[in-house]
C-alpha cells in the first residue's frame, strides 16, 4: 500500500514540476524570488526534451510501482501520461523539440512581460 501511495505521490509531484517549469513564471508576478527556482526548472525541462532523456522522477515512480507489485513503464512521463492526451500518435524527436520550444516561448513571454512591467514602473 505504501509503495503505491509513494508512486502516486511521485506522479503528482512530476506533474506539478512540469506545470511549474511551464507556467511557474506567472508566480513571479507575485513573488520576486520565484525565478531563482523556476528558471532552473524550465531549463531542466528544455534539456530533458531536447536530449531525449528520461526525468529521474520517472525512475523513482517506476521503482515505487515495482515495489507495489505493479508494472513500471519504459517510456518517459510525457510519453506515458501527457502524450496520449496531447499527441496520440506518439512522441518523436520533432515533437520533443516543439515541447521544448513551447516551454522556452511561454517563459520568454512571461519574463519579457515582467521586465517590461518593471521598466514601466521605474522613474
Amino acid at each position: 500500500m505504501l509503495p503505491r501511495l509513494a508512486a502516486d505521490a511521485t506522479l503528482v509531484l512530476h506533474l506539478a514540476f512540469i506545470a511549474f517549469a511551464l507556467l511557474g513564471a506567472l508566480l513571479a508576478l507575485r513573488w520576486r524570488w520565484v525565478p531563482w527556482l523556476q528558471l532552473p526548472a524550465a531549463a531542466w525541462g528544455v534539456y530533458i526534451e531536447l536530449s531525449g532523456g528520461i526525468c529521474p522522477l520517472t525512475h523513482v515512480e517506476n521503482a515505487f510501482r515495482q515495489s507495489a507489485g505493479q508494472a513500471g513503464y519504459r517510456e518517459s512521463f510525457v510519453e506515458r501520461y501527457l502524450l496520449p492526451m496531447i499527441y496520440p500518435s506518439g512522441l518523436t524527436s520533432d515533437v520533443q523539440v516543439v515541447l521544448a520550444a513551447v516551454v522556452l516561448g511561454v517563459n520568454a513571454a512571461i519574463y519579457g512581460f515582467l521586465l517590461w512591467r518593471r521598466t514601466q514602473h521605474q522613474p
